[in-house]
């Protein structure tokens, strides 16, 4: 990344120039207060590290079913969206069970993460997902 758009090319971009992540408890709340703004229902299952847990969201079904979503590779992102946070599908309308199973597999791995539970049929701009056609791999 260069700072060409302030007319200086090809000199590097400054730390402080760069994009930040939002914290994940900060992006948590704001999570929460869209779900419920939108009149669907959300919970933390599980609350991970403050600044920087990953976190893995259950979107609940009225079939009983689920889908997880978790955090997408590295490998979607450029340097422009490096600050975001993108979410891929994991499992997609699968038992409960196998979800309970890789989610703990993932918590074992990271003990810091969290696990935010929506009920709600359509995600729609709540949950901001990689489009799978970015991912070069």
């Amino acid at each position: 990344m260069t700072v060409a758009a302030y007319g200086v090319a090809d000199l590097p971009v400054p730390v402080y120039m760069r994009a930040m992540r939002l914290r994940t408890d900060i992006f948590v709340s704001a999570l929460l207060r869209r779900v419920f703004a939108k009149g669907d229902f959300a919970a933390v299952e599980r609350k991970g590290a403050e600044e920087a847990g990953a976190i893995f969201i259950r979107q609940h079904f009225r079939d009983g079913l689920e889908t997880v979503f978790g955090p997408a590779p590295q490998s979607v992102f450029s340097e422009e969206t490096s600050g975001d946070r993108l979410f891929e599908a994991r499992l997609i309308r699968q038992q409960p069970d196998k979800v309970r199973d890789m989610l703990d597999r993932e918590r074992r791995f990271d003990p810091d993460l969290w696990i935010i539970e929506l009920e709600a049929d359509d995600l729609g701009d709540i949950v901001p997902v990689a489009d799978e056609r970015q991912n070069p791999l």
